[in-house]
């Protein structure tokens, strides 16, 4: 008997000591999936909840005739959702235009204020962006860009060169330069060894580059309502404005529509950036 409790007594004390190392920690797993998950549920029940009030916790019925009302021709949802794709496209071609010969000289030239070139690209997220776009607003309107794709684009450019420079700049920095000379050493001009050899190399940190900006074009609302509402509606400006109408099914499909191409993307992104890029990343 001695024996056998002397076995038995240390795993119980064990198991013991095992469950009060895992409590804590389990709570504060289950309190952090609370907080990511449980708005995301909340949306989710709201784009099926036909009736839904306090004080009852789930909906009184369910069903899809919202869906029908987003995507009815008078629900603009499909030409909002046009809108903001188009919108995105062209703001990661003008970023990328700009971007690719910026971080190249960046990441190759040796610039002697390159750390103060890199903190300028920043600026545009350094300040609130409320008296920004107002005075962006009245600066379009002047020169009638105001309500126009162009001025949309020209907004969403300056968030989107944040992500756009200093992505390329890593990207061009993790390439090994002996690869071009080797190029330029078989005969290749400069621009020959650049599109050859640099720019494909640099191509995975380039795309994933393109990917944030397109994400963040496409979830842009505040520079978007100043100088493109209301002739310009994106699914953010519907989205808010359903929200602000209490129209909280509408604003719930609106927000997964944008939130499916936000996650598609972003898994797209952590195959394309690689940890050597961004590692060069401010360097």
């Amino acid at each position: 008997m001695s024996t056998q409790s002397a076995i038995v007594v240390p795993r119980r004390d064990f198991e013991l000591s095992s469950l009060l190392w895992w409590l804590p920690r389990a709570a504060i797993l289950g309190g952090l999936a609370f907080v990511i998950f449980g708005p995301l549920l909340n949306m989710l029940i709201w784009t099926v909840a036909e009736r839904w009030y306090f004080p009852h916790t789930l909906p009184l019925d369910y069903g899809f005739s919202y869906w029908g009302r987003v995507f009815a021709p008078r629900g603009n949802a499909v030409q909002s959702l046009v809108a903001s794709i188009s919108i995105a496209f062209f703001t990661v071609a003008g970023s990328l235009a700009l971007a690719i010969p910026a971080g190249c000289a960046l990441a190759r030239l040796k610039l002697p204020l390159r750390g103060l070139v890199l903190l300028a690209f920043l600026l545009p997220q350094a300040f609130p962006n409320l008296p920004v776009y107002v005075n962006i607003a009245r600066l379009f309107y002047e020169i009638r860009l105001n309500g126009t794709v162009l001025g949309v684009v020209l907004v969403h450019v300056t968030h989107g060169l944040v992500y756009a420079v200093w992505i390329a700049a890593a990207a061009f920095s993790a390439v090994d330069r002996d690869l071009e000379l080797a190029a330029r050493n078989l005969g290749a001009s400069g621009l020959r060894a650049f599109a050859d050899v640099t720019l494909p190399l640099a191509a995975p940190g380039l795309m994933a580059s393109a990917i944030f900006v397109f994400l963040e074009s496409l979830d842009e609302f505040t520079g978007s309502y100043f100088v493109g509402a209301p002739d310009v509606t994106t699914l953010p400006l519907l989205l808010y404005s359903a929200g602000a109408g209490g129209n909280y099914q509408i604003a719930s499909i609106t927000a997964l529509l944008l939130l499916v191409p936000s996650i598609a993307f972003m898994l797209v992104v952590e195959k394309f950036l690689r940890a050597d890029v961004l590692a060069k990343v401010g360097q």
